[in-house]
């Protein structure tokens, strides 16, 4: 009944409008049902250049459209298509989904879990939010820093790392040129830009972030700072991610001082570590130390990836067997562990190369 009522009134509308005109009745109803879902409610659709039914109609055709009949045509959209109480069907929010994934698929990594989890909680639930959120990554490669990334990704938006509201930049692939930083200024600006103007609640994710120019992140910083909106457009809903090796060596310190001293490394506590990366990333070459961003305080956490010791490479080799469906015995699991290099040399307590190297090396183990 909505479908006859809608093609009723939108036939009516176009044709006084002189838009377009179509063969059947089944055309209409295609091509309105898509351009509302590609424009109206945002879905995830591109226009087919070949097929009539999906062009995109010029001038406004809701012009003089009655109130009533959107009500009716929101109803018809979402008994066939997809609606969702938030009006953005692409940003899920899951902080329970969040909780869970930072429990059961990170391993070794207590306070990236405590600190990610409360401080996306916080910020999500907080509308009123004076600046972005603007979190910094450090640890060892393969100590689960990307990995956490894209477990936030997962549990906000519907698509993940693929959504049209999550943007990730790796330093030395986007911006690998030091002589063309202020052309890198104008691009990155822009991209921020266009990103938080289709979708307010953005995520940006930047990879091997001390390789950044300090130029370069001095540009995108009123994007982080306490500003009401820059260029007539708000960014305080967008979440930025700073991803980075530096502090590495001085969270390794720690970590071997507590296990030297008998303490567990789940007794390590951000008041252990908090000022010594930020101090690291005041010294540390590269964009961090120079920028305003350390300057201006606009880190809300650095985030520290403790190294990973031989149990939580197996947990890893673990999970990469069963994401092929495989179920690993102990025996086998201890084969690709001990596989992996350990420092330091005397210890042989935490894994050079973390967890990062695990889904290729199983590879030898498979009958």
């Amino acid at each position: 009944m909505f479908s006859l009522v809608i093609v009723s009134s939108l036939l009516a509308v176009s044709a006084n409008a002189d838009f377009f005109q179509f063969e059947s009745i089944s055309n209409v109803s295609t091509y309105y049902f898509n351009y509302l879902y590609c424009n109206i409610w945002e879905g995830d659709c591109q226009p087919h250049q070949d097929d009539a039914t999906q062009q995109v109609p010029t001038g406004d055709i809701w012009s003089g459209f009655p109130q009533y009949y959107t009500g009716i045509l929101t109803a018809w959209y979402c008994s066939v298509g997809q609606c969702c109480d938030s009006g953005d069907c692409r940003i899920t929010n899951n902080i329970t989904g969040l909780e869970r994934d930072l429990q059961l698929k990170l391993h070794g990594q207590h306070l990236a879990q405590s600190v990610v989890l409360k401080a996306i909680q916080g910020f999500i639930k907080n509308p009123e939010s004076n600046k972005p959120l603007t979190l910094s990554f450090h640890g060892w490669s393969g100590t689960g820093k990307n990995f956490v990334a894209r477990i936030v990704a997962d549990n906000l938006y519907r698509d993940g790392i693929k959504s049209e509201c999550v943007r990730l930049f790796i330093a030395p692939f986007h911006f690998p040129h030091a002589r063309l930083v202020d052309v890198y200024k104008g691009q990155l600006r822009e991209a921020i830009r266009d990103m938080v103007l289709r979708c307010p609640q953005t995520l940006f994710i930047f990879d091997e972030a001390e390789k950044l120019h300090p130029g370069l992140i001095d540009a995108i910083k009123p994007y982080m700072d306490h500003y009401d909106n820059v260029d007539g457009v708000s960014y305080r809903r967008a979440i930025f991610l700073f991803l980075s090796n530096i502090g590495g060596g001085a969270i390794n310190e720690v970590a071997l001082d507590f296990w030297h001293s008998g303490q567990n490394r789940e007794d390590i506590g951000m008041e252990d570590l908090e000022h010594l990366l930020r101090a690291e990333a005041m010294e540390a070459e590269g964009g961090f130390a120079q920028s305003e961003l350390m300057s201006g305080h606009l880190i809300d956490f650095f985030v520290p990836f403790l190294p990973l010791e031989y149990r939580h490479v197996k947990l890893c080799a673990h999970d990469a067997y069963a994401a092929r469906g495989l179920q690993p015995d102990e025996g086998t699991l201890d084969e690709v562990a001990k596989a992996m290099l350990y420092v330091p040399k005397e210890e042989k307590l935490f894994s050079a190369q973390g967890c990062k190297s695990i889904p290729q090396r199983i590879n030898f183990f498979l009958p």
